[in-house]
């Protein structure tokens, strides 16, 4: 018998949890971007014109969630093809108002890539900033359900597509939606990364993505809220400006937002919104009294930490930079309390299957580690046949594991549903594909996703942890290490580096230098030396691109 998850008799939808929370304190500001603020009270009726103008073009929620497989949705889906502007956090919210499932939409896809998520999600609508409307043009001819466009203009200059409406035409003459019948069984639909493989969606509960994702539980007892009206009056304990530098695409910076605006808080945006620029990042973090930051691992530490150089001094009210959904080694974050002095490094994992799984908490006199996490309730880590957990101190290298309130499923695939999340001693576990080992203290040692894992010379070789030891060279700038072919060991490990300006020929020297860290068998069998590391906007390494380089450059 499977043993449920014991859930509170209130369980939340966002778009109504925020509308109680602007009710209770509608003095507070909602976003910020350059000179506009955006009250709590402003943000909510604008989404819910959104939801208004949503159902008033005939999308809505079809199927009720009880009548459903946890692989499926009975709701229509609404892209967001956008930057990181107020319409992305609008119009997300203004879905979950019309009882739609919005998604992510990576904005550097082409036409193929492009094609393939909105077909995967049947996508019935897209916002869309005017820069991409020529991306989006060129599939449209092979989306026939795509039957709503909204726009929204920008610098770009490019016209409104063929039978789109401007953003704010949309939500014009619409009366705000009643939220009344807004469940907490409505979708959060969050499509994964695809570095690895192509993206998948991944379907949570409003009420489970709240608490799994989003931390919603009352901070000083740990427990479930009783109410809304006991959520908006934890929000009366104070406001704290947010920053997410990472693009909305990305989960990570979607969960920061959000767990900013269920608290309460100021979300800032930063004044470039179609890219990482750290230097502009840095400015409005100062110009706004921004006092947490968040980033994503090595890729968004180390422009953080050349502009700060650049700049001279640091944001003057930073007190606290997070990141997750990529490795921050524990060099960088040495530096970053170095150079931001007196902050705290919040380093978190976890996956869009899991929510947040763990944290990392250094402040300034602490000693920073890399891939070692306190878990968060729930978080554990399960055997390699996944049929028991592992005990502290096993040696054995299991998979890292969540249970109580994970997503339903992926969108459409029975099959990798089942896979992902087994039913473990009677209790539902999400399992997306860390390998960890679970410490004698407790704590657990995240080793890497195993679809990355290398096996060479009969041996699994962790590419993160290959990383980890390739990027404590001072004069590596930024790594990535993949397998490829190899007649002798069956598969090598190459790392792929860029290199510190000034520096070259270093590829001995750096695998000699591994050996200081790693065992020698784990060491690189080879170094290629790049121009830059290409990872997607969201800071995540493209490990597809690094094996086609290693292919590339390998000597017959």
């Amino acid at each position: 018998m499977i043993r449920l998850v014991t859930v509170p008799c209130v369980e939340f939808n966002l778009a109504r949890l925020i509308a109680a929370i602007s009710e209770a304190h509608p003095d507070r500001v909602a976003l910020v971007h350059k000179s506009k603020q955006i009250s709590f009270p402003t943000f909510v009726e604008r989404y819910r014109r959104f939801g208004s103008a949503l159902n008033a073009s005939g999308l809505s929620c079809r199927v009720e969630r009880s009548e459903l497989e946890g692989h499926m949705s009975g709701q229509d889906h609404v892209a967001l093809f956008l930057n990181n502007e107020c319409e992305y956090l609008e119009s997300m919210l203004g879905a979950w108002a019309g009882r739609v499932a919005s998604f992510n939409v990576n904005h550097r896809y082409i036409a193929d890539e492009l094609h393939y998520l909105l077909t995967d999600a049947d996508a019935k609508a897209v916002v869309v900033n005017s820069m991409y409307a020529p991306n989006l043009a060129e599939v449209l001819p092979q989306l026939p359900n795509l039957g709503l466009i909204v726009q929204v203009p920008d610098e770009s200059g490019n016209g409104l597509l063929p039978g789109a409406i401007y953003y704010e035409d949309f939500l014009r003459e619409q009366e705000p939606r009643d939220l009344d019948d807004c469940s907490p069984d409505d979708l959060y639909l969050l499509y994964t990364g695809g570095t690895t493989g192509m993206p998948k969606g991944v379907l949570w509960r409003n009420a489970d993505f709240f608490v799994g994702a989003l931390g919603g539980l009352d901070r000083k007892t740990g427990l479930d809220y009783d109410s809304y009206a006991e959520v908006a009056s934890a929000a009366a304990r104070g406001t704290i400006k947010w920053m997410t530098s990472a693009p909305f695409m990305h989960g990570a910076a979607q969960w920061i937002a959000l767990q900013a605006l269920t608290m309460g808080h100021t979300v800032v945006l930063p004044d470039v919104t179609d890219r990482y620029d750290a230097a502009s990042v840095l400015a409005a973090c100062d110009r706004e009294g921004v006092e947490f930051l968040q980033i994503v691992g090595d890729a968004f530490a180390r422009p953080l930490l050349d502009a700060r150089k650049a700049n001279g001094s640091s944001p003057h009210a930073l007190r606290s930079i997070i990141s997750g959904g990529a490795v921050l080694h524990s060099e960088l974050k040495q530096e970053l309390k170095y150079h931001f002095e007196g902050i705290t490094i919040r380093d978190s994992i976890g996956s869009s299957e899991t929510g947040v799984q763990g944290s990392n908490v250094s402040a300034k006199k602490e000693k920073a580690t890399t891939g070692d996490f306190q878990p968060a309730p729930g978080s554990t880590v399960v055997n390699e046949s996944m049929s028991s957990r592992l005990t502290p101190g096993s040696n054995e290298i299991g998979w890292f594991a969540m249970a109580g309130r994970v997503p339903l499923g992926y969108l459409n695939d029975s099959e990798k549903t089942g896979h992902t999340f087994p039913v473990i001693d009677g209790i539902r576990y999400s399992v997306p594909g860390d390998r960890a080992k679970l410490l004698s203290d407790g704590r657990v040692q995240v080793l890497g996703r195993d679809s990355v894992t290398i096996n060479s010379g009969g041996e699994k070789i962790f590419a993160e942890e290959v990383e980890t030891a390739v990027k404590s060279h001072p004069a590596v700038y930024d790594a990535v290490v993949c397998g490829r072919p190899s007649s002798r060991w069956g598969s090598e490990v190459v790392a792929i580096v860029q290199l510190l300006e000034g520096y070259e020929g270093l590829e001995s020297e750096i695998i000699e230098h591994c050996g200081q860290h790693i065992a020698r068998y784990k060491r690189p069998k080879a170094v290629v030396a790049v121009s830059q590391i290409k990872r997607s906007p969201a800071g995540k390494p493209d490990y597809r691109w690094a094996n086609s380089i290693a292919l590339e450059t390998k000597q017959i």
